[in-house]
């Protein structure tokens, strides 16, 4: 007689993962550090604007926040490992706090505040990694890893819808500088949340082989190469509306309104669209639907063909926006797929990966539109995108077996 098919684990919920102590000390240092980084883009463009009038200079410091991002993933990944996790973020706090004090000292040139601009940037890979490793020694490697990222993503994109607004009236009522100010004290009640309300544990074992300490550890992983892939290049393509938003909205006659809107539709998507799997499936569930939903969620780019009013755009962004959902199945697999002293430099680089990818497929996305239109860029992003989507899943299944993932991610 056969033993009767086993249940299927019920979603944990993001009441469970909020239940422990350590990850409410992450979360609230991760809210701080959001709003701090916000708040010392806005400040900061505003400040380099009135010094040199330059718009350019202006939008420089913008782009800055995205260029060093390789630079920091590819030296400093390894800083992860090799340093206990909880110093190596209480540091990059720090380290952070002092280049933002520095940017409010009365005098400082162009030169200055751009460079300490890129220090940040090549800190920022090693703090978001390590703290995703830091997750999975939280909470675990399991479903609860998956909505603890979860929860700081939907944090980073309803950071996106409200932060620069209030940013923006900050300034009416402080100068840039005194702005900065607020952006130091945010990343000093980050390292103190962090030091106080996370325990110390050791670095990562290393392992007897001698493999190089950089990326190149990962990438000679073919099941790691895949999925980091699998983040990477649909984050690349899903960039391209939010950097064309301003001409669209031009294009549309919607003015400024119409701008906020095609602004905030994709990430009011993407918080739905996490909240919804993470509270609703559970996590076969989850890693059951991750690769149609990846090979479906730049297919809404398409409809921009069709020339749509304002209402079509903003429905279509929502959906794709939803259907990045994909990324709760991926965590599982990615963390699940690296070994464990590697899994800081693995998240580093991951992080540093996302960051670069998605300012190249900004600066793209205007080549593009100067030379064939704004409409025509999207739904061309649309369907290169989805080709890339369904051969990033055609070989995410061919190493499913790697990781023991291969009836979450078939169904069999």
């Amino acid at each position: 007689m056969s033993a009767p098919p086993q249940a299927a684990p019920a979603p944990a919920g993001y009441g469970r993962v909020l239940a422990v102590p350590e990850f409410r000390a992450v979360f609230a240092a991760h809210v701080l550090s959001m709003l701090g980084v916000i708040v010392s883009e806005i400040a900061l463009s505003v400040l380099v604007y009135d010094l040199t009038r330059s718009p350019l200079l202006s939008a420089l410091t913008f782009a800055l926040g995205f260029l060093p991002y390789a630079v920091g993933g590819a030296l400093l990944a390894p800083a992860a490992d090799r340093f206990p996790a909880r110093r190596v973020l209480v540091t990059c706090d720090l380290v952070c706090a002092g280049c933002v004090a520095l940017m409010t000292v009365p005098g400082t040139g162009i030169g200055l505040l751009l460079a300490l601009r890129c220090a940040l940037a090549v800190v920022s890979p090693v703090f978001a990694g390590t703290r995703m490793a830091t997750l999975a020694d939280v909470l675990g490697d399991g479903d609860l890893f998956v909505l603890g990222r979860s929860l700081l993503r939907i944090v980073a994109q309803s950071a996106l819808l409200v932060g620069y607004g209030l940013g923006g009236l900050l300034l009416t009522a402080v100068t840039p500088r005194h702005a900065l100010l607020i952006t130091v004290a945010t990343f000093l009640a980050s390292a103190t949340l962090l030091r106080h309300g996370t325990r110390h544990r050791p670095a990562r074992p290393r392992t007897g082989t001698h493999a190089p300490p950089g990326p190149r550890t990962l990438f000679a992983d073919r099941r790691v190469r895949v999925l980091l892939l699998v983040f990477w290049i649909p984050a690349a393509f899903s960039v391209v509306p939010e950097a064309l938003a301003a001409p669209y909205a031009a294009k549309l006659g919607s003015g400024s309104t119409g701008l906020g809107l095609l602004m905030c539709a994709l990430p009011v998507g993407t918080v739905a669209g996490e909240l919804f799997a993470g509270a609703r499936l559970g996590p076969v569930a989850r890693e059951r639907v991750a690769l149609p939903l990846l090979c479906l969620t730049l297919l809404p780019y398409l409809g921009y063909a069709l020339r749509p009013g304002l209402g079509a755009s903003l429905l279509l962004l929502l959906l794709s926006g939803a259907g990045s959902a994909y990324t709760l199945g991926l965590d599982q697999w990615f963390v699940r797929a690296v070994p464990e002293e590697l899994r800081g430099r693995a998240m580093t680089v991951l992080s540093a990966g996302l960051m670069t990818v998605q300012g190249a497929g900004m600066a793209l996305a205007g080549v593009a539109a100067q030379t064939a239109g704004v409409r025509t860029a999207v739904a061309g992003a649309g369907a290169v995108g989805v080709l890339c989507c369904c051969g990033l899943a055609v070989a995410a299944r061919a190493t499913e077996g790697r990781d023991g993932a291969a009836r979450n991610m078939t169904g069999r």
